[in-house]
Parts: C-alpha cells; sequence; structure tokens
C-alpha cells in the first residue's frame, strides 16, 4: 500500500488532546531558562532530543520572514528564457498545459480562508520530486507537483512558528537528505543512509519499509545497522516517544530485521530494542522523566497523525501546538531544560516549493559525462542499482540520478544555548543530526558517506557553548485555540490558483548570524576563445558551488563538491559566455562577456572582515574604462577607471558587516561583466545579508 492510501486511512485519528492552560507561560519560561555553563563545551549538553515533524519546506514556512534566505534572496538560480521569459528565476514557474501558465509563490491567506490551514498536500515521491529538481533546473515545480505546491504561509498564519524561530535559532540551510518522500529521508536520520550501494537491503527511494510486514510493510527487511543500535552498544541512553497505535508509520525502525524480530521476541532477538523503539510512550510519559530525572540522554520524538503538520491529516496549527507541548514537558523541570537541546525538523517538503538549489553531486550527460567534479569519494550518492521492493517506485529514466541533497526544510535549534533569534546558513541534512550526536556522546555512524560528511555540518555552529544566555526573545503566542479549530475542519482544501502573476514579498531586516566555515576563490580565465574557471575552497568544511550557463539554460547546472583546501577547473565551449555560479549563504559570481574582452576582475578579502580588495586588469591592446559599483544599500562610491594597456589598479572597498556586492562593466566591451557578492567569514558572528527581503528578484 503506498504512502497515500496508508495514511489516508488515518484521516479519520484522534484529533488534538487536552491542551494545558498555563502552555504560553511554560514556553516563556523555556525562553528565560539559562544554559547550565560547566566545561563551556558540548560536553554541557546531557540531553538530545528529536522531533522531526512531517513535509513542510523552507520557503512554504519562512520564505516572508526577515533575514533568513527567502523570496528576497538577491540571487535566485535563472530558468530557461524558452520556457519562461527572459530574466526568468526560479520564483517564476511554469504551469504546461493549465492556466494560467505562470506561476509564482503565493499566499494561503488563512485569515481570509482558515480552510487552507488544512491544505492538501502534493504528490513527494522519488519520480516527482526529480522532475521537480531536473538536475538543478527546478523551473517545473507545479507541473512536476501540483500548481498549489506553490502556496504559502504568512506570519500571521503561522505565528508560533515564525517566534519560534526569532526566540531560538533557524537554520536557513538544512535540506532533507533525499529527493524523494518520509521514509527514506527517517532513514537518513536515524541510520545515516538509505544503503545506496544496495548491500543491506536496499537502495530506498520510497515507503516499501515504512511498517511491519504484517501491517503493509514489505516482507523483505532492511539489515543494516541502526544509529539507536550503536548508541545501545556504546551505553549511551536512549528512547522513542510515541503512540504504537497511531505514529503515522513514521518509525523507520519498523523496516529493519532486527527490530523486527524484537517485536516479536524472536529468539536471539533484543529485547532492549522493542523496549526502548517499539512501545507506547506518550508526552505525558516524557513530562514524568524530566521531572523523575529519567530523561536518556537521546530522545527521539514521533508525532501521531494529526498533530505530525502533515498536510491532510494535520495543519501547521496542530504541529505548532504539539511543538509547544513537547517543550511544555521538556521545561517541567528547568534543571534538565538547562542541560537539553531540542531539534526540531521536518523529513521532506511534501511537493512545497523551495527556490534554493539543494547542494548535490555532479549530473552527467547523455553520454555519460561528469557535468562539474568532486574532490570527495561520491561512493553510494547515486542510483545505481535496482530494488526490487522498490520497484513501483522506479523509472529507467532516473537511474544514475543523485539521491539527495532535496529541498531546504525548516530546522529550529532550540535550547539555553542557541537563544538570540540567530540565523545560521550552514549546510546541513538529516546526517548531520547525527553527526551532532557524535560530536557529543562520541559514537560514530559509519554509514554516513565521506561526500555528506564533507558537505554537510555537525550542527555545533547553531550553538554558542561558552556564552549563551542571550536574554531577549520574541513573545511565543498561545496554540491550543487556532489547533482546535483547525481539527475541527472536516476536509482539506485546494487552494485557487492565482489568476494572474504575482510577486512574493519578504520582509526587510536582519538578524544575528553565526560564523560559517566557508571561504572561496573563484578566478575566470580566457585561452583559445574559451573561458575556464578555477575553483578554490580555502575554508574549514566542504561545499557544493553551482554553475549555471545562462547562454544554455536547457542543460543541467554544473556542481563542483570542494572539500576543505580542495580546488577543481573547468572550461566552457569557446565564443560569448556568461556563467552564474551560487555557493553557501549566497556567495556569487558572475562572469559574462567576449573572449576577446581582454578584462579582468578579482576579488580579494580583508582577514578582518572590513572590506575586499578590487583589483582590475586591461589585458589588452588599448585603452578599457571600467566602472565597478556596490549594489544599492552597501556602502562604497562608484569607481570609474581608464586602464591603459597591461595596467591593473587595486583598491579596498568597504564592507557592511562582512557583506559585499560589486558588479563591473565597461563601455568599451558593452557584453563584459563581472559580479561578486559574499560575506567575508571572520570566525566571529554577525548579521544576516542586508540585501535580502523585499519583492522576490529577476536577474540582474
Amino acid at each position: 500500500m503506498s504512502v497515500i492510501d496508508r495514511r489516508g486511512l488515518l484521516l479519520g485519528a484522534a484529533a488534538g488532546g487536552a491542551l494545558s492552560p498555563a502552555l504560553a507561560a511554560s514556553l516563556a519560561r523555556a525562553a528565560d531558562i539559562d544554559a547550565d555553563v560547566r566545561t563551556g563545551t558540548i560536553k554541557d549538553v546531557q540531553h538530545v532530543v528529536i522531533l522531526m515533524q512531517e513535509n513542510r519546506s523552507f520557503d512554504h514556512y519562512f520564505g516572508t520572514m526577515a533575514g533568513v534566505r527567502g523570496f528576497g534572496d538577491p540571487f535566485p538560480i535563472p530558468v530557461r528564457d524558452t520556457f519562461i521569459r527572459k530574466g526568468g528565476t526560479a520564483f517564476m514557474q511554469a504551469c504546461g498545459k493549465g492556466a494560467p501558465p505562470l506561476l509564482a509563490p503565493f499566499p494561503l491567506n488563512t485569515a481570509q480562508t482558515f480552510a487552507h490551514m488544512r491544505v492538501e498536500g502534493t504528490p513527494h515521491g522519488w519520480a516527482d520530486a526529480q522532475d521537480a529538481w531536473d538536475e538543478g533546473r527546478m523551473d517545473r515545480w507545479p507541473v512536476a507537483k501540483h500548481p498549489h505546491s506553490m502556496g504559502f504561509y504568512e506570519r500571521a498564519d503561522i505565528p508560533f512558528q515564525h517566534a519560534l524561530a526569532e526566540t531560538f535559532t533557524l537554520c536557513d540551510a538544512y535540506h532533507c537528505s533525499t529527493q524523494t518522500g518520509t521514509n527514506t529521508n527517517r532513514l537518513f536520520l536515524w541510520t545515516g543512509t538509505n544503503d545506496g550501494a544496495g548491500q543491506a537491503g536496499g537502495p530506498s527511494i520510497s515507503n516499501s519499509h515504512d511498517d511491519f510486514a504484517d501491517k503493509g510493510g514489505a516482507a523483505e527487511s532492511y539489515r543494516w545497522t541502526t544509529y539507536p543500535e550503536r548508541l545501545l552498544e556504546a551505553g549511551v541512553t536512549w528512547r522513542i516517544y510515541q503512540d504504537m497505535a497511531d505514529n503515522f508509520t513514521d518509525n523507520p525502525l519498523a523496516g529493519f530485521a532486527a527490530y523486527r524480530q524484537a517485536r516479536t521476541d524472536a529468539p536471539g532477538s533484543d529485547g532492549r530494542l522493542k523496549d526502548l523503539a517499539l512501545t507506547t510512550w506518550h508526552l505525558d510519559r516524557l513530562a514524568q522523566d524530566v521531572v523523575g530525572g529519567r530523561l536518556p540522554s537521546v530522545s527521539w520524538i514521533i508525532a501521531p497523525a494529526a498533530d505530525s503538520e502533515h498536510p491532510g491529516p494535520s495543519s501547521p496549527a496542530q504541529g505548532a501546538d504539539y511543538t509547544a507541548r513537547v517543550i511544555e514537558a521538556l521545561t517541567a523541570d528547568p534543571k534538565v531544560w538547562a542541560r537539553t537541546v531540542l531539534l526540531v525538523m521536518f523529513d521532506e517538503n511534501d511537493g512545497f516549493f523551495d527556490h534554493a538549489p539543494p547542494p548535490a553531486p555532479p549530473s552527467r550527460d547523455a553520454d555519460g559525462a561528469v557535468l562539474g567534479g568532486s574532490t570527495v569519494d561520491t561512493a553510494g550518492e547515486y542510483h545505481l542499482l535496482r530494488n526490487p521492493t522498490e520497484a513501483k517506485a522506479e523509472r529507467d529514466d532516473l537511474m544514475g540520478r543523485p539521491y539527495g541533497l532535496g529541498p531546504r526544510v525548516p530546522m529550529y535549534v532550540i535550547s539555553p544555548w542557541s537563544r538570540g533569534g540567530f540565523v545560521n546558513s550552514q549546510v546541513f541534512d538529516h546526517t548531520s543530526v547525527i553527526r551532532f550526536l557524535e560530536a557529543r556522546f562520541g559514537v560514530a555512524e559509519p554509514n554516513i558517506s565521506p561526500w555528506r560528511r564533507a558537505v554537510c555540518g555537525d550542527l555545533t555552529s547553531c550553538l554558542d557553548f561558552r556564552t549563551p544566555n542571550h536574554r531577549p526573545h520574541a513573545p511565543l503566542p498561545a496554540t491550543a485555540e487556532t489547533a482546535r479549530r483547525a481539527a475541527a475542519l472536516k476536509e482539506t482544501t485546494t487552494p485557487p490558483i492565482p489568476v494572474s502573476l504575482g510577486t512574493p514579498v519578504q520582509a526587510r531586516g536582519q538578524r544575528p548570524s553565526r560564523a560559517l566555515p566557508y571561504r572561496f576563490a573563484v578566478e575566470a580565465a580566457v585561452k583559445d576563445d574559451a573561458i575556464s574557471l578555477d575553483l578554490a575552497n580555502l575554508g574549514q568544511a566542504g561545499a557544493v558551488l553551482h554553475v549555471y550557463d545562462q547562454l544554455r539554460l536547457d542543460q543541467p547546472s554544473r556542481r563542483y563538491t570542494l572539500r576543505a583546501g580542495g580546488r577543481l577547473a573547468d572550461a566552457w565551449p569557446a565564443g560569448a559566455y556568461d556563467l552564474w555560479l551560487l555557493g553557501p549563504n549566497g556567495f556569487h559570481r558572475r562572469f559574462a562577456g567576449e573572449a576577446d574582452d581582454k578584462l579582468d576582475l578579482r576579488i580579494a578579502p580583508a582577514v578582518d572582515g572590513r572590506s575586499v580588495t578590487v583589483s582590475v586588469s586591461n589585458n589588452g591592446q588599448a585603452p578599457r574604462a571600467v566602472t565597478i559599483a556596490a549594489a544599492d544599500g552597501l556602502p562604497g562610491l562608484i569607481w570609474r577607471a581608464l586602464l591603459q594597456p597591461g595596467e591593473t589598479r587595486t583598491r579596498d572597498w568597504k564592507t557592511d558587516h562582512g557583506w559585499y556586492d560589486l558588479s563591473a562593466r565597461s563601455e568599451h566591451a558593452p557584453t563584459w561583466r563581472r559580479q561578486a557578492a559574499g560575506r567575508v567569514e571572520t570566525g566571529k558572528d554577525s548579521v544576516s545579508d542586508p540585501l535580502m527581503g523585499g519583492p522576490a528578484r529577476q536577474r540582474r
């Protein structure tokens, strides 16, 4: 039975239970409790609690929020002019044969139509997710999903989620692990892999194993070792809090041989797995464990269907109320909360739109040539093997596709060490949660691939262990009444699609931003009439750089995975060129022109982050005039220079808290253009991009 069919049976399952009248006070208390700082390191964390909710994308919830990479992103990816229109970006999507022909993200506006709180979901399996991503093109989202996949909530619709993000820490570059649905993504959270090499019952690309065999799951079992088993062997305490009668088939351990055997008390099985992973422990037991001093070192929480936030059986309002009740339980003893980190993320995006291209290993062209490159081993990250139990999800043309990363999903880091309304823009995925547990408890997970370890962080940059106690916080609104109204809705709704092309607007403003481990150097050179790029990673973490050829946008983006210290070079066809490059946290370069322009621009950041050094060179035989200007809203006057043949000029350009965005043109080379933008990292916290916000951007 498919996930939609099986979960459809749960639509009438239990609605929200009794709600504490003092819930808002409990949430305010969570924001006021100071961290128990003893060593000033991650060792001060005694409890990690993990709540994975269901099926929301980042833009769907936070595209309008100030200070995150949302609808006002200065650098949305370019899309094919043939199907959209010249200058189009991912914020403008083709609707195929539907009307209207073009669609932008549009508000769901629950104040006007509260039924949109229970908006219908959209397709979210392997095939349609790959079609929406389209190897980086990302311009057929409504066709691959449904037009209402472009719907989004605003602050007035989901005030609790916004207040939570403004009180603690929100990650705006946290991606689901793979381009498919629920169970495969949950495998990455609990085990670090989907067994891409097919050595122990995988690879997984669908929900085939999301329950026990006698309840509709595949008869064959997964056989690789899960992270809870590794914790058990290492003596680290853990438990899953859930209702076994209604966990919405969200416990992926039900597909593993060791847990299936433990459930039936088969000879040789480990009874501890049954007690810890396959028994009912509701939130009241969580609160009792907190008060009684029995909260494990690691806890996973699985919500029932009505509280899961999944479109259909649940809603943002019901999910908010459930999250509030989890926080209420964890703060029942302030001394326990002072040593606790709560991680709340979403398993996948359903089909809801997100504009940020997911980091991924390189694609291949029709002849098998790699489009991009990687200095990191990508073994296990491509779909090369068919799994008979996944046959219904397979499609011939998708063999060889990368598994992930998938679209961005919301991730809140809620703890006394993450207060202050920070945004963290380091790239993470579900394996980052295991990496955080590795960092705290020292239990390694060998299932995580080298590529993911290079590209995805371990979440430690989200927390300040030395001086954590930021006092200011946003009021956390009550959740009970809105959740009750949402639960009382008799059915889901599909919102009407706007007949005219609108423009989503992101609130302006900045927020504190965590220091990041990124630093890149990208240089262009023209030789034999062809442009080449030299890409270097000078930072402390691996990363993926995306390059879009704006003269050939029908092709997939070229993607380059660079380990820390890694370097790659690549070339494009001879003649005119227009290359558009994007990296983490708004790192951007554009190189456009003709082979005979003979001009060069280079950017070097100052160590203190207060300026960048701009060097412009004339490598031709005739004088060339160059004009360089900062984007509106950033410091710096326009610089006009007349360069003689062979001349190079240099000047320092002031940044705004490390942020810069400079464009260069020449009247003597009309198509020549260079643009460089990003943030200079100094190892210290800063602020979010000052150019973020306002209407969704088109190409500049």
